[in-house]
């Protein structure tokens, strides 16, 4: 099974930390994201892996080479120029061979417990009750990043909430493919916000609810909370 990671980030909120390297390369508990990543993907039968780079990318390459040390096989899609979340997947997608039908593709800055194979059984049940089922995504609560006041009605307050979640799920960057979603990719621009809806409207695209760990490391904030979720684990 072959997985394409979004690996192009610049991580401008993490400097000085990717002044040298990407942000999917910052290190976590002693690893890269991007080993995390790896290690999780194996869990799901991940044999090859694509990783769609630009910025600073040869780090990437000088730490994982061929990928054999890592127990995959790792190859490279190199932007010459940002073309967009979406053209980026789409550029790289010509690495995964005709003979595999499901692409997993992640945001080079995720970190999960979600179960891959829970994310799999979503992506086979929605294929089998529709074959041209496109894509599964992985969703998350939104969890306020401010904390809530409660209060009566006359205005008195009654106490108060942090880490509240609200009535609404948001992406996580976690994605199965069938691999005809690549004619549906922009060559420049960002599937999230041109295919994604497409498919929807379409009917050809699901989802999967999940309360597991998860962060996407865009803060020195989040960072914390995942290192310290890491060493509790």
């Amino acid at each position: 099974m072959y997985a394409l990671i979004l690996a192009g980030g610049k991580g401008e909120r993490l400097r000085p930390l990717t002044d040298t390297v990407p942000k999917p390369m910052v290190p976590v508990h002693g690893q890269p994201i991007l080993w995390h990543q790896i290690e999780w993907l194996k869990t799901g039968g991940v044999t090859d892996v694509v990783f769609l780079a630009g910025y600073r990318w040869q780090v990437i390459k000088d730490f994982f080479g061929d990928g054999r040390n890592f127990g995959i096989r790792a190859h490279y899609s190199v932007e010459d120029t940002p073309l967009g979340r979406g053209g980026a997947i789409k550029l790289g997608f010509p690495q995964v061979p005709e003979r595999e039908d499901t692409v997993v593709v992640l945001n080079g800055d995720v970190i999960t417990d979600e179960s891959f194979d829970a994310i799999k059984r979503r992506y086979q049940d929605s294929k089998a009750a529709d074959p041209s089922h496109q894509t599964t995504i992985m969703v998350v609560p939104f969890v306020s990043p401010y904390g809530l006041v409660d209060m009566d009605e006359n205005g008195g307050v009654t106490g108060f909430q942090e880490k509240v979640e609200l009535p609404h799920w948001i992406n996580a960057g976690v994605y199965l493919f069938d691999r005809r979603i690549a004619q549906e990719l922009p060559e420049i621009g960002d599937h999230e916000t041109e295919t994604f809806p497409r498919l929807a409207k379409a009917g050809k695209i699901s989802a999967i609810k999940s309360r597991a760990f998860w962060r996407s490391v865009d803060s020195f904030k989040d960072l914390r909370e995942v290192e310290e979720h890491l060493s509790r684990r």
